[in-house]
């Protein structure tokens, strides 16, 4: 069973091109879409709305800087600071090219930073390519693996 991706992203337009970019690219993957910080928290930890979602963690998360309640920056520093998620691949998805910005998500432990193009057919081979290379290519470490194959035969 294919893992998720998690899209977290509040801007509708950047949203529905980003899901078309995917479909484009025909991954098999399920995308999973949380349009702030704490909603994909929530996503993240199964509780809330998502307390019945199936255990496991999503391929990759695309994850927007600026995000209404919790910003992109905050929820990287959540993510690599907890025993279950720490693994997981995050890609930073933003029209931001501050400096600042590509400094703070790198020391926080993204695992890219891509800011996004500004025409559709360079969009679109951007998300293909990440995409492709985070649920298909990328090998996650050993453990998380393990974990996943674990809790699916559960």
């Amino acid at each position: 069973m294919l893992k998720p991706i998690l899209l977290v992203e509040d801007n509708p337009r950047d949203l529905e091109l980003t899901l078309i970019a995917l479909e484009k690219s025909q991954l098999a993957n399920d995308v999973v879409i949380t349009r702030d910080g704490a909603e994909a928290l929530d996503y993240l930890s199964r509780r809330g709305s998502y307390l019945d979602r199936p255990p496991g963690n999503p391929a990759v998360i695309l994850l927007d800087l600026k995000l209404p309640k919790m910003d992109g920056l905050e929820l990287l520093k959540l993510i690599r600071t907890s025993e279950e998620l720490r693994n997981v691949p995050v890609v930073m998805l933003t029209s931001s090219n501050e400096e600042s910005d590509l400094v703070r998500a790198y020391a926080l432990g993204v695992n890219a930073y891509v800011v996004k193009p500004v025409n559709f057919p360079d969009f679109v081979r951007a998300i293909g390519d990440l995409g492709v290379f985070w649920a298909v290519l990328n090998e996650p470490p050993p453990g998380s693996l393990r974990r996943a194959r674990t809790l699916q035969q559960e």
